[in-house]
């Protein structure tokens, strides 16, 4: 199995909200409700058997790019990816708020 990065440009369906989404090699979440699906172990490789829903569960910026949280409803991994440039921005706004508010209760 590679850490290597391995780009696949891949059209889905999200099953949270039902968005068709046109991949473009590093898609890796759905741009409108930032959920995804486990099903890498390293990006790129569709080895993961688990397949659960990753919940976007937090946001943060580090190294000047902003990055989400996820985590898997099935298993429990957390994975961290890239915002994108076309993802939601009113999602990602709604996400660094509900974290900013569960880091400071």
């Amino acid at each position: 199995m590679s850490k290597k990065f391995q780009k696949r440009i891949e059209n889905f369906i999200c099953n949270h909200c039902g968005e068709k989404v046109i991949g473009n090699g590093y898609t890796n979440h759905c741009p409108v409700c930032l959920w995804s699906s486990h099903v890498d172990n390293f990006p790129g490789d569709r080895e993961n058997q688990c397949t659960g829903a990753m919940k976007p569960i937090g946001i943060f910026y580090e190294s000047q790019i902003w990055k989400i949280i996820h985590c898997c409803q099935k298993c429990g991994t957390r994975r961290i990816v890239r915002v994108n440039s076309n993802d939601n921005i009113e999602a990602l706004e709604s996400l660094a708020r509900k974290y900013a508010d569960n880091r400071n209760s």
